[in-house]
């Protein structure tokens, strides 16, 4: 490598031309039509574990590969895709945070939440509410979705088991609730994004998006109370398997950990730095109350001529998300090289005639980027400039497009099993299997986040009927 490349990022970031395809655009589109036929089908299956999904990207990536006439620059393009620092980050966050979940889960946590829940009379499709409104809490104060998964996911789903309530719709609630913060917060990268692309101050572009994200919230917090009893089935039998679960305040002070975390991210640090001072304060508080013993932390099997304990079990938790994420991003890292994506956004600009047909190619648009790339705010800077000049055209307001933005890539990736926040928090129901609660694949985890679907319902309206268009001049 030569110096130059080295110390000039976008000569690492686009190649010298737009890579071609045998096949021209087919033959571009086809390594992701063939991860988005594989994933679909062990979704529907119902497979729930990410490991599955490996063996389908090495398979689109050697789709990639062959139908690549420039073999070499496809590799470098997959080889930057994975190599992005934010994939580094969230690989690091997600050992971290399976750190963090199995010493809450070993000091008695989940128990203390269920003590607590039954204490306060919660239960079922309440508890269900209940926790869509703590993750919204937790993801708007911290303004990330992933994050809330990590934090809450592991600590409030296998509650769920000793107090009734449905599996499939507690894991829904939660990652609905994620997806609140991430769409309303001030600190999140997709309000931040959505915001400055379209030239908006990022105060009037929360308070407009409240007319969207809170009525879409209370419609799925109320069908979340309504539906999330545990019929019978994994939840039900989860809840009678555990029969003798002693729940006891015991481990409440572990509290502590969590609220550690949200106020390092409140304070503006990184997420690594909050999630590392959680797993340290959670170390700390078990040990020194005696909720397990130092043995459990870290030990040798002999037996085994290996490592175990919380701690590496903890880090186990995310290897599968963190392979899937690894190649994932490489896969996305090819289809940008080909300049599919600004193809697209020139076409839609080429053929929008009205305020309406500006704003549908706009949700069109961001779909379809949001889709390929499965990335919210690579969506968001793909597409940003040519909402913008299309809204200028039409009259369109800064704030209305930044909402439309957002509220779309709001939807998509928390509803598609094959986008990280499914797969997040998928992963993250191993949690309760020690509890009588079962696995979720990332189809099932999607289809039940109705604030997801609230939020698409809204969006459409927004667009067909013109809603909030005026207010947002």
């Amino acid at each position: 490598m030569s110096r130059s490349d080295e110390t000039t990022p976008t000569s690492q970031a686009v190649p010298p031309a737009p890579l071609r395809f045998h096949g021209g655009l087919a033959g571009a589109l086809l390594p992701f039509a063939f991860f988005l036929a594989g994933v679909a089908w062990l979704a529907l299956a119902g497979a729930p574990d990410e490991r599955g999904f490996w063996p389908v990207l090495l398979g689109a990536l050697a789709v990639g590969l062959a139908l690549a006439r420039d073999r070499s620059a496809y590799a470098e393009a997959v080889i930057h895709g994975m190599s992005r620092p934010i994939v580094m980050v969230m690989v690091l966050a997600w050992l971290l945070a399976g750190v963090l979940a199995a010493l809450m889960n070993a000091s008695g946590f989940v128990e203390a939440l269920v003590w607590l829940a039954r204490s306060a009379g919660v239960a079922g499709g309440g508890f269900a509410a209940a926790s869509f409104l703590l993750a919204a809490v937790v993801s708007t104060a911290t303004g990330t979705s992933l994050g809330t998964l990590l934090l809450c996911a592991p600590l409030l789903y296998p509650a769920g088991a000793a107090l009734g309530t449905d599996p499939v719709w507690l894991m829904g609630a939660i990652l609905g609730g994620a997806t609140f913060g991430d769409n309303v917060s001030p600190v999140s990268d997709t309000t931040i994004a959505s915001a400055t692309t379209q030239w908006a101050d990022l105060g009037g572009v929360v308070r407009s998006r409240m007319r969207y994200a809170l009525p879409a919230a209370a419609v799925s917090m109320t069908l979340f109370a309504l539906v999330s009893g545990a019929a019978e089935g994994a939840g039900a039998v989860g809840a009678r398997a555990l029969p003798e679960l002693s729940v006891s305040p015991r481990g409440l002070p572990m509290l502590v950990a969590p609220a550690v975390v949200i106020g390092l991210l409140l304070a503006r640090r990184h997420l690594l730095e909050g999630l590392l001072g959680g797993a340290v304060t959670a170390l700390g508080l078990g040990l020194g109350l005696g909720l397990f013993p130092p043995e459990a932390v870290l030990y040798v099997d002999h037996a085994r001529f290996s490592a175990r304990g919380l701690i590496v079990e903890g880090m186990e938790r995310g290897i599968g998300v963190t392979v899937f994420t690894i190649l994932l991003m490489g896969l996305v890292g090819g289809l940008e090289a080909t300049g599919v994506l600004e193809r697209l956004v020139d076409l839609a600009e080429r053929r929008t005639r009205t305020v309406r047909g500006a704003e549908l190619w706009t949700f069109g648009a961001v779909s379809g980027a949001v889709l390929l790339t499965t990335h919210s705010v690579v969506a968001i800077l793909t597409v940003g400039d040519f909402t913008r000049r299309m809204g200028e055209r039409f009259g369109v307001g800064p704030y209305r497009r930044a909402n439309l933005l957002d509220v779309t890539v709001c939807t998509w990736p928390f509803l598609l099993p094959y986008c990280i926040p499914t797969i997040l928090a998928a992963s993250t129901t191993v949690s309760g299997e020690a509890f009588g609660m079962p696995r979720i694949s990332p189809f099932e985890v999607g289809m039940a986040n109705l604030h997801s679907w609230a939020l698409l319902a809204m969006v459409l309206l927004a667009v067909l009927t013109g809603y909030g268009r005026r207010g947002e001049g």
